[in-house]
């Protein structure tokens, strides 16, 4: 393949149909993208709108912090769980109706963690999942005014949570050490052992629940670190997940790429 026809062809493609690696970005590019992204201006629109409701039934200040404040206590834990529980299940690709849910949600993004294409979640999933954990806790706290500021505090964590979490595929060293320790976690989760550091930002529920991890306590590197589980003898009672991939791959996602574009010149 023509190195310079295919970037061509890529250019004449709308910004969020083509490829975009994060180990391939600046970080100029990444804010960039990201404000492009549909689920970021959905999640800043539906904050907005919170204000709105907000603002026409409006809880006593307390208790409109009270609610902010149950939304960002909650939140991690929510995430942490989610993220062990479901994301990394080995239940969800055992069924035809699910499987596609898996592997758009969290199997692609194993498949290859620096492809910006499917590393923010669906909206389809993420924002009942904001409500679900936010809106109840919010209106016992404060009603309706409670219940939208706990729902809005819910969606800019998460576009908080998305940010970092781009800042932690990116081909850049940060300037903060807490940055740079969330970072090392978070690429020792996707390319070490992917069986703990399940937080994003927030480690705290990692070290409460058991899962908190530094490469040097773990002596071996996953097998499974890149296709969760998902293997070959795995697909042949379960091949939905394979056939919507077009196979499996298990081997680190760049080295996979150079692969595929020398492969043409075998």
């Amino acid at each position: 393949m023509n190195p310079g026809s295919h970037s061509g062809e890529q250019s004449d493609l709308p910004f969020w149909k083509r490829k975009h690696y994060l180990d391939r970005m600046n970080f100029r590019q990444l804010v960039a993208a990201y404000f492009q992204h549909y689920t970021i201006i959905s999640y800043l629109a539906l904050a907005a709108l919170c204000v709105v409701v907000f603002a026409f039934f409006p809880a006593p200040l307390w208790r409109a912090l009270a609610a902010v404040a149950a939304a960002v206590v909650v939140y991690p834990l929510v995430w942490h769980l989610l993220h062990q529980h479901v994301l990394h299940s080995r239940w969800m690709w055992k069924s035809k109706r699910l499987s596609p849910t898996w592997k758009r949600i969290h199997y692609d993004h194993h498949q290859d963690p620096n492809d910006l294409s499917v590393l923010f979640g669906a909206l389809h999933t993420t924002v009942p999942t904001i409500a679900v954990a936010t809106l109840p806790i919010g209106w016992l706290i404060g009603g309706t005014g409670g219940a939208a500021a706990a729902f809005a505090t819910g969606l800019l964590t998460t576009c908080y949570y998305e940010f970092m979490h781009c800042i932690q595929h990116l081909a850049f060293k940060p300037k903060w050490q807490w940055v740079q320790t969330m970072k090392q976690r978070h690429m020792e989760h996707h390319f070490f052992d992917e069986n703990g550091n399940f937080g994003i930002t927030n480690y705290l529920w990692d070290r409460l629940l058991g899962t908190y991890y530094e490469k040097k306590d773990r002596p071996k590197r996953s097998p499974t670190v890149f296709n969760l589980g998902y293997d070959e003898e795995v697909a042949k009672a379960y091949p939905w997940v394979k056939d919507l991939s077009g196979g499996i791959a298990s081997g680190h996602p760049r080295r996979r790429a150079l692969g595929k574009e020398q492969a043409p010149g075998n």
